[in-house]
């Protein structure tokens, strides 16, 4: 079998070259998963990378990513396939005519011809590598959760009227998790578990100039150490990575070279997106006495 990764160091190496910090525990799950072909459920907070990287995965595979965005209500015809019922009832009405049995006709009606793949099946037929996204799979029901069992285990589909089918090839398959609800312990034993959370305050810099090129190191330890000290405060939503980078874009086009109290305050709704986190926010800008808080520079 060839496998996609030659160590974790060579995971770290590769996901950098796409702009992606990955850590040690990143890089070492990625490389088990694809060695032992068992998908990864990754959870933690909104806007920590999760989603991002299995997309950086998917290309520096040079892999076609096939995404499952899970919600509410999902079912099997929109995760897995559903027939093409009005392709289905034309073909019968054109053989109405012939001489052909119904056994005839409905071998041909329930053929792949007429079946509409959706993101899983679409991932185990596919002959090109793929990588197999099933995003916020917490957001559906937990009866939801028993149509991907077979293929996280077994990485092949069960159609009623065409048999198993096995997959082409295994994909490297990722989960994402936010932790709304507890997700069963049979989906959980067939994955490998990876948790990501806001990364550190010398990490969260480094993601900064990775991403952004063009910021200076002072200005980016300035947005690094504001917004670790924000998500220190009991808040609704904390500022996500993606965030970060957005304030970090946005004191760019301001002109912003070193942040000053003012903007700071004037600029968080890029970070924060309800009022009290933004009130509570700008109290701790501020300082209680109005004293000049560290990495924030009052304006004279």
């Amino acid at each position: 079998m060839d496998y996609r990764f030659e160590t974790p160091a060579d995971v770290s190496t590769r996901l950098r070259d796409v702009d992606y910090l990955s850590d040690e525990a990143i890089a070492g799950v990625v490389f088990l998963a694809d060695r032992l072909g068992k998908p990864i459920l990754v959870e933690g907070p909104a806007g920590t990378g999760k989603t991002q990287l299995a997309k950086s995965v998917a290309e520096i595979l040079g892999a076609r990513l096939i995404r499952l965005q899970c919600y509410e209500g999902l079912d099997e015809s929109k995760a897995l396939y559903e027939w093409n019922y009005k392709k289905q009832l034309l073909r019968i009405q054109a053989e109405r005519n012939s001489d052909s049995s119904w056994e005839d006709i409905e071998t041909d009606i329930f053929s792949d011809e007429f079946l509409l793949t959706r993101p899983l099946l679409e991932a185990i037929l596919a002959e090109d590598p793929v990588v197999l996204l099933i995003d916020e799979v917490d957001r559906v029901e937990v009866e939801t959760e028993a149509l991907l069992l077979e293929i996280l285990s077994d990485y092949q589909v069960s159609i009623p009227e065409l048999g198993t089918i096995s997959a082409r090839q295994i994909p490297m398959v990722f989960l994402t998790s936010n932790n709304t609800r507890e997700l069963s312990e049979a989906l959980k034993r067939r994955c490998l578990f990876l948790h990501i959370d806001y990364p550190d305050m010398e990490r969260e810099k480094e993601i900064v100039r990775t991403r952004i090129p063009e910021i200076t190191e002072s200005l980016a330890d300035q947005i690094a150490r504001i917004v670790r000290s924000i998500r220190q405060l009991e808040l609704k939503k904390s500022p996500s990575v993606s965030e970060t980078l957005d304030w970090a874009r946005t004191l760019l086009l301001l002109g912003v070279d070193s942040v000053s109290e003012a903007d700071a305050i004037e600029t968080l709704n890029i970070l924060l997106k309800y009022q009290s986190d933004i009130t509570k926010a700008s109290k701790e800008l501020q300082g209680d006495s109005g004293a000049k808080r560290p990495g924030v520079p009052r304006t004279s």
